[in-house]
């Protein structure tokens, strides 16, 4: 269960005898998989009581790496579960191959210390790489998934690799481990082939360290960038051993772009300063926004951000006022940084008046808040903030403000739909009016069909991981007709392709982090999923199932979408997230109510606390 969708919890409870008691059930969360966990109250009077037992926090759960990373004949996997509320119920152990959809119960122990006996030469787990995971349940019915520990079945002579990261620059180390050494073999050693292509050269050959293991330096210098498949080998007699292929490795020796833009002279007040940065290989990571005062010294940082759009507010009065210079630095996912051309000769002046209009976003839809910043060396008398029809130039004030910080409701249902320019203007002390810089083109939107909310959900598989069993739920604000979103569809299960796109091949976010899941030849949109859940370049495809229902929240009747997916169709790729994201979801304007009237394309971004998804 996804730790932003709630569940009801069970109760132990005593019917009253006279009168009604309720208990309210709410959810906690766990931010390593999904779970839940009971709120119980009691209430009690002479002739009623209700109880349950009190549980806010799920159980906790991890598996206990086996020693030196590998395991052989009959293995102890064993598995660490606490709650301290209601109790561990019991502790399900389970395997899988690495990286793969399916997973099989070893066990299930209901008592401390929880652990299985593994028997890896039964012929159903051949030698290679497994993933291990346990999942532990609460007495009072709700469990936690624990993260996957990986571990190597060697029963027979073998060499493993292990993991490489998967995007490298320059010189990389690789290590690799020569199992059930029974007899002679040569030096191990490291080769890549162009992803896909089987044509293997050799990249360096290993020094043996202790307990078999051996390193090598792979110099990725002379290498095109792209994506490579890694491999082990070694001799042992006249055989050739290798290890499992470690596929798509980027290599990213190419640094990333990046451009300062130029914020203006003078600079007074709240301004913003921006950057434009790209990297078609392992994608922007971070661009640092900097000053120094002059042209020379120490540079400083104004903001460091973390995703598109590179830009951010900050305030000049905390500057001297002076002449500076400013800059962009960008850092890839490899680790690789550039510096842009400096912009020197802007003018930091706080000694006149000045005053900035927030962005309120792209979108306004209900009512919105806007907000300006001012700064008035004599004192400011009021912000006026007002609108105009995008390009018109004629203004219409929405509120005046006489206090700071300086901000007002908008109903934007007031207006008609279209796009609006906002503005600020500054009175200050000594009748001076300034004027902002305008934010142009925001979309006023109030369409009544809309995306309303978007949700993930895991169906048993790896967390962070997009598996068989997974859905996505699209959420309307009204009813949708089906037939609107295919031709002749009912809203019944429908079997469908589901697309999953790096967003380096997508044109829907802003880099190589913002991979896209979409249906084709459904009117859904799409949905940004703000993180990295496929290989650089990738496409991957799943065969699905969508299904379209109706459900009632207090007088609003909405179409709610259910994507499932079912087993990989085409592709390869897909990575585990590990860190909170916030998906987006882009509704198509194909999509009509029953009266035929169009969907908003205002986007949807998903509710609750950041999640791991899926």
């Amino acid at each position: 269960m996804n730790a932003r969708h709630l569940a009801p919890a069970p109760a132990r409870r005593r019917l009253p005898l006279v009168g009604l008691v309720a208990v309210l059930v709410a959810v906690a969360v766990s931010a390593t998989g999904f779970s839940s966990a009971t709120f119980t109250a009691r209430t009690m009077n002479s002739v009623s009581t209700v109880t349950a037992a009190a549980d806010w926090t799920p159980p906790t759960v991890a598996v206990t790496p086996p020693t030196g990373g590998s395991v052989s004949g009959t293995a102890t996997i064993a598995a660490t579960a606490s709650d301290a509320q209601s109790g561990v119920a019991q502790v399900v152990v389970q395997y899988q191959a690495a990286d793969a959809a399916t997973w099989t119960t070893l066990c299930t122990d209901t008592t401390a210390p929880y652990s299985c006996a593994w028997d890896t030469r039964t012929g159903t787990t051949p030698d290679g790489p497994y993933d291990l995971r346990a999942v532990a349940t609460d007495r009072a019915g709700y469990s936690t998934t624990s993260d996957v520990v990986r571990t190597y079945v060697a029963n027979s002579f073998a060499i493993a690799l292990s993991p490489v990261a998967d995007a490298v620059s320059g010189t990389v180390t690789a290590t690799m481990t020569v199992y059930n050494a029974g007899l002679p073999f040569g030096t191990p050693r490291l080769e890549y082939a162009p992803a896909g292509s089987g044509r293997w050269t050799t990249a360096c050959t290993g020094v043996l360290l202790v307990s078999n293991v051996a390193t090598c330096q792979w110099s990725t210098a002379s290498l095109a960038d792209g994506s490579y498949d890694l491999r082990a080998a070694v001799v042992a007699g006249v055989t050739t051993y290798t290890s499992v292929v470690q596929t798509d490795v980027l290599v990213d020796n190419t640094r990333p772009t990046v451009t300062m833009v130029d914020p203006g002279t003078p600079l007074s007040g709240v301004r913003t300063f921006a950057a434009t940065a790209s990297d078609a290989g392992a994608g922007v990571d971070t661009v640092d926004l900097q000053y120094v005062a002059g042209t020379s010294g120490t540079w400083r940082s104004l903001c460091t951000v973390t995703a598109a759009p590179w830009s951010c507010r900050f305030d000049t009065t905390a500057l001297p006022d002076g002449t500076y210079s400013v800059r962009a630095v960008a850092t890839d996912g490899v680790g690789l940084q550039t510096t842009s051309a400096v912009v020197t000769g802007r003018v930091v002046d706080n000694t006149v008046s000045s005053v900035s209009m927030t962005d309120p976003g792209t979108y306004l839809t209900g009512t919105v808040t806007l907000a300006a910043s001012a700064n008035a060396p004599a004192g400011a008398t009021s912000v006026r903030i007002q609108r105009a029809v995008a390009g018109s130039g004629t203004w219409t004030d929405v509120c005046t403000d006489t206090t700071a910080p300086y901000s007002c409701a908008f109903d934007t249902r007031t207006v008609a739909d279209g796009s609006i320019d906002l503005r600020a203007v500054l009175l200050d002390a000594r009748g001076t009016t300034t004027v902002s810089s305008i934010v142009a083109g925001r979309v006023v939107d109030n369409s009544p069909v809309r995306a309303l909310d978007v949700q993930a959900a895991n169906g048993g598989g790896t967390v962070g991981r997009l598996d068989s069993g997974d859905t996505v739920t699209l959420t309307y604000s009204e009813k949708v007709s089906p037939a609107s979103l295919v031709a002749g569809w009912d809203g019944t299960a429908r079997a469908v392709t589901v697309r999953l796109r790096d967003g380096a091949v997508s044109s829907v976010g802003f880099g190589s982090r913002d991979d896209t899941l979409d249906v084709p030849g459904l009117n859904l949109g799409s949905i940004n999923l703000r993180a990295d859940y496929l290989k650089n370049g990738k496409t991957l495809q799943w065969n699905g199932t969508v299904t379209a229902s109706t459900v009632t929240v207090g007088t609003a009747t909405r179409t709610v979408v259910t994507i499932r997916l079912g087993a990989v169709s085409s592709g390869t790729g897909l990575r585990t997230v590990t860190t909170a994201a916030t998906m987006v979801w882009s509704p198509s304007a194909s999509a009509t109510d029953l009266t035929g009237q169009k969907c908003s394309t205002a986007p949807a971004t998903e509710t609750g606390t950041a999640d791991r998804d899926f």
